[in-house]
């Protein structure tokens, strides 16, 4: 993991703007929390429980924080939702979240529950063990499933996704990651499911592209490389997700 006084400076500012908020808990998952946290690439994935209802005025007090650490670098790549007591269960629900520089609502799916169960890492206050319901196997495998099919499945049709670092290496990562959980149940890191991959039929050149990026060099492919590279890309999950899905629907 590669972590510097840069994530320790933006993490210590974001909990001091906290405070007005007093919450619960802060806890991170993700590459933080899993221990394959990369400086500049991962994303800083953080959960926050509030004592309280949101109201507007936690909008308001929200969107100021965020506002207010708009000068610290990495910002852009901090991620939170904000739970309260009263609404942590629930997958299917929707969570106040600041993410790509905005607020909205998204859930904070199976996976993210998972993950922060098995190594979330608590930043503050109570442990998830005390506040989060846990997810069972078969609530964890439902969901990895309807995401393959559902998600991704879909998204490997559309030809201009896949010209893009961030989809080629999610998409790659998520499946693998994916396979390994239904197959027994474990949540795994990005490094393990790149070491994966190959076994899996993945084109070894697409493995090593994300790996360089991810752990190496990162920078721009040429033109000719990102074109090639999508088909690959494509061409191998669609089978590749029909095949999961069929196996664990």
């Amino acid at each position: 993991m590669t972590r510097s006084d840069a994530t320790d400076r933006l993490l210590d500012r974001f909990r001091t703007e906290l405070r007005d908020l007093a919450p619960a808990a802060v806890w991170a998952h993700g590459s933080l929390g899993g221990g394959d946290y990369r400086e500049g690439i991962s994303d800083l994935d953080l959960i926050v429980v509030l004592d309280g209802p949101i109201r507007a005025r936690t909008l308001w007090t929200v969107a100021r924080l965020h506002a207010r650490l708009r000068a610290e670098p990495l910002v852009a790549k901090l991620h939170c939702s904000y739970l309260t007591r009263g609404t942590v269960d629930g997958a299917d629900r929707g969570h106040l979240t600041w993410a790509h520089e905005q607020l909205f609502k998204r859930t904070v799916t199976p996976v993210t529950r998972r993950e922060l169960h098995t190594f979330g890492l608590v930043l503050e206050g109570e442990p998830p063990g005390r506040l989060l319901p846990p997810v069972t196997d078969d609530e964890l495998a439902e969901f990895v499933v309807r995401d393959q099919r559902d998600f991704w499945r879909r998204q490997v049709d559309r030809a201009g996704n896949w010209t893009q670092d961030v989809w080629v290496d999610l998409g790659l990562v998520t499946h693998a990651r994916a396979t390994v959980t239904l197959k027994d149940g474990r949540l795994i890191t990005k490094r393990e499911a790149l070491e994966l991959l190959p076994g899996l039929g993945a084109p070894v050149e697409l493995v090593a592209d994300v790996r360089r990026r991810r752990y190496e060099e990162p920078g721009a492919p040429a033109q000719e490389w990102t074109d090639r590279r999508a088909e690959l890309t494509r061409g191998y999950l669609g089978p590749a997700i029909d095949r999961l899905v069929a196996a664990y629907e």
